[in-house]
């Protein structure tokens, strides 16, 4: 990984985003000013917060969404998490955190941002930070079928139109 790369990968899809809300619109330039200020911004290690990748995983139709029920949060979220040794991009990040939590194969990413959101949260180091979290459209397959990870708790598709109420997916 280079600390380098992803940091330019992050500040270029954020520069290059054009948030449709202005909520998000301070989300980008609240991240953005969070790169400026932490060139180590994209890694777990960063303390203060630190830039997550997240996969918004589509059945090929769009008619489903991939969601996992996470252990630690409690609830059901898109797929992601940190990025890695060996992810050159927050984009490579994604898919690997989309292709590792759902063991599909042949997943397609969208160009582009799909959007952007801040969560607090305790990581795996037992710190409380923030996860600034940029997020991807991802296409499975036709016929995908997904296979739970040990990082879930439940894996399944749902449809776009009826999410579990305590979802926090981002659906465009």
């Amino acid at each position: 990984m280079s600390t380098e790369s992803l940091h330019a990968s992050a500040t270029e899809l954020l520069e290059n985003w054009k948030p449709a809300t202005h909520p998000e619109q301070s989300v980008r330039e609240a991240m953005l000013a969070f790169l400026g200020s932490a060139p180590r911004g994209c890694l777990r290690e960063h303390a203060p917060g630190h830039i997550t990748a997240s996969a918004v995983v589509f059945s090929y139709d769009e008619r489903e969404v991939l969601l996992t029920l996470h252990p630690r949060v409690g609830r059901w979220i898109q797929l992601g998490g940190h990025c890695e040794p060996g992810d050159e991009t927050v984009v490579d990040a994604a898919l690997r955190e989309a292709t590792e939590e759902s063991g599909i194969a042949g997943l397609e990413v969208e160009p582009g941002l799909y959007g952007a959101q801040a969560h607090p949260i305790t990581c795996s180091l037992g710190v409380p930070t923030r996860h600034l979290d940029l997020l991807f459209k991802i296409r499975a397959p036709r016929g995908a079928v997904p296979v739970r990870s040990a990082e879930s708790t439940d894996l399944r598709w749902w449809p776009v139109d009826a999410l579990p109420a305590d979802s926090d997916v981002l659906l465009r």
